[in-house]
C-alpha cells in the first residue's frame, strides 16, 4: 500500500488480520419508514432528535474520506442511511465518488424513492443497488 505522503505502508487490516476492502458511508440518519430493521420504535420514538444538518458530513467531506480509504486499499464504497435517497443532491455525491475511479460504488435503499432517482444515479456513476 501507499500512504498519502507516498511512503510504503501495510494495507488496512481488521482484527482478524484480513484486508479491509469495503467502506459503508451513511449519508443521512433519516428514513421514510419506521421498520424494525433500522428505526425500531423503542429507540426512535416521537421525541427522537435526528442530527442537525450542520453535523452531517458535507459531500466534500465524504469524498475526501472516501479518497483516503481508496488510497489505503478500499475497493467497495456503499452508500447507506437511514434512507440515502432522502439526502438532497445524492447524485452529485455519487458523481464525486465515481470520479475516484477505483472503487465499486453501491447504494443500499428501501427502494420507495428509487424510480425518481435511478436514472440520475446511473448517469452519475452508481454501479449497483441493493
Amino acid at each position: 500500500m501507499v500512504r498519502l505522503d507516498g511512503m510504503a505502508e501495510a494495507p488496512l487490516l481488521d482484527g482478524m488480520g484480513r484486508p479491509l476492502r469495503d467502506l459503508r458511508i451513511s449519508v443521512t440518519d433519516r428514513c421514510n419508514f419506521r421498520c424494525r430493521y433500522c428505526m425500531p420504535k423503542e429507540h426512535f420514538g416521537p421525541g427522537f432528535k435526528f442530527l442537525p444538518k450542520a453535523e452531517i458530513l458535507s459531500f466534500e467531506e465524504v469524498e475526501r474520506i472516501a479518497r483516503i480509504f481508496v488510497a489505503l486499499g478500499v475497493r467497495k464504497l456503499r452508500l447507506t442511511g437511514g434512507e440515502p435517497l432522502l439526502r438532497n443532491g445524492l447524485a452529485e455525491l455519487v458523481r464525486q465518488l465515481a470520479e475516484l475511479g477505483s472503487a465499486d460504488l453501491a447504494l443500499t435503499t428501501n427502494g420507495s424513492l428509487l424510480a425518481a432517482h435511478a436514472e440520475a444515479l446511473r448517469r452519475a456513476g452508481l454501479g449497483r443497488i441493493t
